[in-house]
């Protein structure tokens, strides 16, 4: 495993759901208006945004930018709550 694979995989293991929704929270705060503390983990995603390819495209971006993972929206189709996507993350770092 290569250094920054091992580093991912530490960094991971100590990044919180709290700090996962208050990355999301940022992310989209300016294009849904998305307020801090709106969030929770079970959240349902797709009811707190109106969900659609642009929002997916910034939700991949943001995983991309922030955790250096690359997720699909086949990915994002078999999450459902904001929990979800913090294992998905996870699990593809």
């Amino acid at each position: 495993m290569g250094r920054n694979a091992y580093f991912c995989v530490n960094f991971f293991q100590m990044v919180s759901i709290e700090e996962f929704i208050s990355g999301i929270e940022r992310a989209f705060e300016k294009v849904q208006d998305i307020k801090k503390g709106s969030l929770r983990p079970d959240s349902q995603f797709r009811d707190h945004f109106a969900w659609d390819s642009i929002n997916a495209l910034i939700f991949i971006a943001h995983v991309q930018v922030e955790y250096d993972v690359e997720i699909t929206a086949d990915d994002l189709g078999i999450s459902d709550t904001i929990e979800d996507l913090h294992k998905l993350v996870i699990s593809l770092a």
